[in-house]
């Protein structure tokens, strides 16, 4: 099962949206990152198993993968945090994917739990 978030980039001044796809598959326990993403996009891995952990759910033991689409655009910053994080819960079955349909999320994540959620309706953009 792929769970699918949207989340946006800025480049200058004009926001680009982004497609976050997480998909898991059998293998050793690992998050890896995709889709030109920057050190601190990377670093979004640790923010996001701490997060989920703090917060009394399981991270999946499952090698999980993160598409960042589309991969031309560079991802900078921790704005795809909750993103990722919305998509790990979706995989692992805490949340549904109809809950987060026709919305853009943009934010960080705090490893003892949730930031305040930056999201926007996005059934002008998509």
């Amino acid at each position: 099962m792929l769970a699918r978030v949207y989340s946006c980039a800025v480049i200058g001044l004009e926001g680009v949206i982004v497609e976050v796809e997480v998909d898991y598959s059998n293998g050793l326990p690992a998050v890896i990152i995709v889709g030109l993403p920057d050190a601190a996009v990377q670093e979004s891995r640790e923010r996001v198993q701490t997060a989920i952990k703090n917060a009394g759910l399981n991270f999946p033991r499952h090698r999980v993968v993160v598409n960042l689409a589309p991969a031309s655009v560079r991802k900078e910053g921790p704005a795809y945090d909750l993103p990722i994080a919305l998509g790990v819960m979706i995989l692992a079955g805490f949340l549904p994917q109809s809950a987060i349909e026709n919305t853009i999320f943009i934010t960080s994540i705090i490893p003892s739990g949730w930031s305040i959620v930056q999201a926007m309706p996005s059934t002008d953009l998509l």
